[in-house]
């Protein structure tokens, strides 16, 4: 018998239906199962610390909470600026939606399908605190709907003002602080209620992302970006005129000294901008993680005291005001010290600033890499140069001038020696350790540019990337480096031409005590061994030294080898050193973190070579050699 069309058609959709239904009441019983309560909002649990150590894991470095500094205030005490701030950089529509910003669910939505990682925000201040509180931050679709469910309901029992309080109470701003009572004592050391504009929308501006725009780290520049950025899209909201916008960039934020209840800050602060990479913020604030860094404490209070007993003499006869080392160990690439000004809390002189991390230029300290691309192509120590007067730009005459009317003076290129003398023939082991210009500029040209820029990036230098910047001065140190990346860089002399990426890591536990990160060797070839060798042969040579340097100079080591290079900026802005062993590798650079020029004929030889062997002397003399190898290698 059959069936009419039309039966099959209905008793096909009636089971569609009902499956329909029971799919549709399977994935509600998911979301509600254990759904929590959001009247309880309030209660959270203790977050553990994280705590920052030493390489031999006993010495605390920094605990980056320890005891959570919050003081809960009433909605009435925290100004108006604080709250149209967080409402502006956080959601717009706070007082008219109900829990969940639906364009802004559909945009995330759409991006989260798009990569299929489901990373995307969209979330409304209600969201945040219950994501914060209540089911926490893992990138799932199931989580992300529970959470707007609980939003929703947590709007039905809650007034706006009552939600931003908690949010506002409860919210991380870095350093520590929970709650903006919290945060205006911390960076102001002032109660939130007397915060002014700009400091609202300072503050208002480090939740997004606490570790990289802190006011204590190195990326002050793009707080206040942030902030500017803020006010103006408060002022577009409605908030704020302009007139108070432009009195609020105007105003001039000193930020308070924070609780120096910190060991080696500039390396703690690169700590955790490295650990930011790698982990969210709650993690970091409270996961409870025990990080183990490479740090060598006993080297870095040596590092730290060098530095800060040469300041004031180097200021008041030099006109140097700070400086900075860095120290690696080449065989692993493990940072063992850093130290990035003179005094980290020494506001006046830029202290929190970490030169090791800023792009400074290296004048002839960047020859070695140069020079050993050269090696490679075939050149010897003894291959002649001349040190004569050279204008190297074909388009100019001899003379140094135009050769038509199309080629401007500015054009012409022909460097000098820091002495402004000529020695005429010379070797490549002489140009180097003499650092004579004219002789490198030859040099980089036989090397050939973009051949040894190529040498630098695999030495893991990062700052050379637009090649229309760079030209024969590149040898002179016209391209900007970072003195970290460019200690690193030496490393791989030390080593036959194998580069250890530096790491200020050695192993992460969880709160469990489980490993979740542990440094693992990666040594990566780099340079043709016999060309390292032969650059290592130069500059461990003291005796084709000895014409600029005086016999027993600051690069010079009586009871082994050491390989070290010296260089000048041409407007005395920079004063580097940086030298090596096989078993360690360490920079100096000293001047002023503001650009100003330091006095004339501060060369690196004199004021920067001094603090580096300083160091170096500390550190080797801990194992005294008795004899030693021409052979830096094997020193």
């Amino acid at each position: 018998m059959k069936h009419h069309p039309l039966k099959t058609i209905l008793r096909f959709g009636l089971l569609s239906v009902g499956v329909g239904i029971i799919g549709a009441s399977a994935l509600f019983l998911m979301v509600i199962i254990d759904l929590p309560d959001p009247t309880r909002i309030s209660e959270r649990p203790i977050p553990e610390s994280t705590k920052i150590f030493d390489r031999t894991g006993t010495v605390i470095l920094y605990e980056i909470h320890g005891e959570e500094k919050r003081t809960l205030i009433p909605f009435t005490e925290i100004p108006d600026f604080v709250k149209f701030a967080t409402i502006a950089g956080e959601d717009s529509n706070f007082y008219t939606h109900k829990g969940i910003d639906i364009r802004g669910i559909f945009r995330a939505l759409y991006i989260d399908i798009k990569t299929r990682n489901f990373s995307q925000g969209g979330s409304t201040i209600t969201q945040q605190l219950v994501k914060n509180t209540l089911v926490g931050k893992e990138q799932t679709l199931l989580r992300k709907v529970r959470e707007a469910l609980l939003a929703i309901l947590l709007e039905t029992r809650s007034s706006k003002n009552e939600i931003l309080n908690l949010y506002l109470n409860q919210i991380p701003y870095g350093s520590n602080a929970y709650g903006i009572e919290a945060a205006a004592k911390t960076f102001f050391g002032k109660q939130a209620k007397s915060l002014t504009l700009a400091q609202s929308a300072l503050i208002a501006s480090l939740p997004k992302a606490p570790s990289f725009y802190s006011p204590y780290g190195t990326q002050k520049k793009e707080l206040f970006e942030r902030k500017d950025a803020l006010l103006l899209r408060m002022k577009n909201l409605g908030f704020i005129s302009e007139k108070d916008v432009e009195q609020a960039q105007k105003e001039i934020l000193v930020f308070s000294n924070p609780t120096k209840n910190i060991l080696a800050p500039h390396f703690v602060m690169y700590v955790r901008e490295y650990i930011s990479d790698l982990y969210d913020e709650s993690t970091i604030e409270n996961g409870g993680l025990q990080i183990v860094t490479t740090l060598d404490w006993d080297l870095q209070q040596k590092a730290e005291q060098i530095i800060k007993d040469a300041a004031p003499n180097n200021e008041k006869n030099l006109g140097a005001k700070n400086a900075a080392l860095t120290a690696i160990d080449p065989k692993t690439g493990q940072i063992l010290a850093m130290v990035g000004s003179r005094d980290y809390w020494e506001t006046k002189n830029d202290g929190n600033v970490n030169v090791t991390t800023r792009l400074r230029q290296p004048g002839s300290a960047f020859k070695p890499i140069a020079y050993v691309t050269a090696f490679q192509k075939g050149y010897t120590p003894e291959t002649i140069l001349f040190d004569v007067p050279t204008e190297f730009n074909p388009l100019c005459t001899p003379d140094f001038a135009p050769s038509s009317p199309r080629v401007s003076q500015k054009d012409c290129y022909h460097p000098k020696n820091y002495d402004n003398a000529f020695r005429g023939p010379v070797t490549l082991r002489q140009s180097l350790q003499q650092s004579l210009n004219i002789p490198s500029v030859q040099v980089l040209y036989l090397a050939g540019i973009e051949d040894t820029i190529q040498t630098a990036e695999r030495l893991g230098i990062t700052s050379l990337k637009d090649r229309s910047r760079f030209g024969l001065s590149l040898v002179l140190g016209a391209g900007e480096v970072k003195l970290l990346e460019l200690v690193s860089a030496y490393g791989a002399f030390a080593t036959d031409g194998i580069l250890n990426p530096k790491t200020p890591i050695l192993k992460i536990t969880d709160s469990q005590g489980f490993s979740i990160n542990e440094f693992k060797p990666n040594p990566l070839t780099v340079l043709n061994e016999e060309a390292v060798r032969t650059l290592n042969s130069v500059l461990t040579d003291n005796e084709a030294r000895v014409p600029v340097f005086v016999r027993e100079n600051s690069l010079y080591f009586s009871d082994r080898i050491v390989a070290a290079k010296t260089g000048t900026t041409q407007n005395n802005w920079d004063a580097w050193t940086i030298g090596y062993t096989p078993s360690l590798v360490a920079g100096v650079w000293v001047g002023n973190n503001d650009n100003s020029e330091m006095k004339k004929n501060t060369a690196g030889a004199l004021v920067a070579a001094p603090l580096w062997k300083k160091f170096m002397q500390y550190k080797l003399g801990k194992n005294p050699r008795s004899n030693h190898s021409p052979d830096p290698c094997k020193n």
